[in-house]
C-alpha cells in the first residue's frame, strides 16, 4: 500500500465520520417523540396505503418539489407512525426534517420575541427540508395564535415540504381556526 492509498483512506474515514455526524445531528434536531422506520409501517394491517404509494412516499420526490402530504384519520391508524417514518427516511437521506405538534409550535411562535429557545428551535424549523406537524387542529386556536400559525405556513409555502396530520376532516379544519 502506497502512501497516497493511506490518504486516500484517512481522507473516507473522515468523510465518513463527518457524514454520521450530520446524519446524528440531524436526528436530535428532528425532536421524533420515537423512532420507527418505514420497514416497520405494515401495509398489510393498514391497507389504506399501497406499497405503490409506499415507494412513492419513500422515493421523497415529494420533498425536492416542496409538495406536502396530508395524513387524515382517526386515532390509532398510524398517521403520527408513518410521519415520523418518513422524517427518519429524510433524515437518512440527507434532508434536515423535525417533528413538532401544532401545540408546541404555537407555543414557539408565542414566545419567539422573548425566548432564546424558541428562536433557535424556530431558526431550525424555517431552514428544514421536511415539517411534519402532528395533530393538526388538536386543539382550537384563538385569533393571534392562528394568525401567528398561517404567517408561519405562508413563510414556507412552496420551500419546505409539509406533512400534516389530523384526525379531524377538513371541513371541521375551519371550526377550529
Amino acid at each position: 500500500s502506497t502512501y497516497g492509498d493511506f490518504i486516500l483512506t484517512v481522507m473516507r474515514y473522515e468523510q465518513q465520520s463527518r457524514a454520521e455526524k450530520a446524519r446524528l445531528r440531524r436526528l436530535t434536531w428532528a425532536a421524533l417523540p420515537y423512532q420507527r422506520s418505514l420497514d416497520e409501517f405494515d401495509l398489510e394491517v393498514q391497507t389504506a396505503l399501497t406499497q405503490k404509494q409506499m415507494n412513492e412516499l419513500r422515493s421523497l420526490n415529494w420533498v425536492d418539489q416542496s409538495y406536502n402530504l396530508i395524513l387524515l384519520g382517526p386515532t390509532g391508524v398510524g398517521k403520527t407512525f408513518l410521519s415520523i417514518g418518513l422524517c427518519v427516511e429524510a433524515i437518512e437521506k440527507g434532508y434536515s426534517a423535525l417533528f413538532i405538534t401544532i401545540g408546541d409550535l404555537v407555543k414557539l411562535l408565542k414566545t419567539e420575541a422573548i425566548s432564546r429557545q424558541s428562536q433557535v428551535r424556530l431558526r431550525r424549523l424555517y431552514k428544514a427540508d421536511l415539517i411534519v406537524l402532528d395533530d393538526l387542529m388538536f386543539m382550537a386556536l384563538d385569533k393571534q395564535e392562528a394568525n401567528f400559525f398561517f404567517h408561519f405556513i405562508n413563510k414556507l409555502y412552496e420551500q419546505t415540504s409539509f406533512v400534516i396530520t389530523s384526525n379531524k376532516s377538513p371541513e371541521q379544519w375551519g371550526e377550529v381556526i
